[in-house]
């Protein structure tokens, strides 16, 4: 059964955006980039919130063809253009969304569907809103945080709401030189 991982940036203190949903904290250099990358380019299925979505649509589809484009902004708009996209929304409607798949009721029964399915594992980018549905339905299987060396104080937390605790293995760690902390774990289901 393919697993669903959810990738985030997160502060020290646990929140993955400010306030406002500022995300101007997050340190990603080419180290980082070059590291996901590799890890993401075995993926072939990404999934996320509509806010999220929106804003890697408005990006992503284009960004190889900018004249300043960088070699992530081409391997990841390769990439984006090839993945399987499950977006999560009760108000999109998928006319026009190539190799894009909305869901917008029945969400547990229709992500076992697809975890159900013959591929890799999901990968859920950002998209706290969709990350806090997942995790109160019990559907996310690993994290993949990227501690970044910031205290916000407030903003939006990746957990709230747990009604159970959650046992997790740690599977590795890496630190990058930008002071990150790359953190991995899967869910202990046992």
């Amino acid at each position: 059964m393919r697993k669903i991982i959810s990738f985030m940036h997160i502060s020290l203190d646990g929140f993955v955006a400010g306030p406002n949903g500022e995300m101007d904290w997050i340190k990603a250099d080419e180290e980082i980039f070059s590291y996901v990358g590799k890890r993401i380019s075995e993926g072939d299925t990404s999934l996320y919130g509509r806010v999220t979505f929106q804003m890697m649509e408005g990006y992503w589809p284009t960004a190889a063809d900018k004249p300043n484009a960088t070699r992530h902004d081409i391997e990841h708009s390769r990439w984006y253009s090839q993945v399987h996209k499950v977006v999560l929304s009760r108000t999109m409607k998928d006319a026009d969304l190539a190799n894009t798949t909305i869901i917008s009721d029945n969400l547990a029964e229709k992500i076992n569907e697809i975890k159900q399915q013959a591929g890799e594992d999901i990968l859920l980018f950002g998209s706290p809103t969709a990350t806090h549905a997942l995790i109160q339905l019990n559907l996310i299987d690993g994290y993949w945080l990227f501690v970044n060396p910031i205290i916000l104080g407030e903003g939006i937390p990746l957990f709230t709401g747990i009604k159970d605790r959650i046992k997790l293995n740690l599977l590795n760690t890496k630190q990058f030189a930008c002071g990150v902390t790359e953190l991995n774990y899967t869910v202990d289901r046992q």
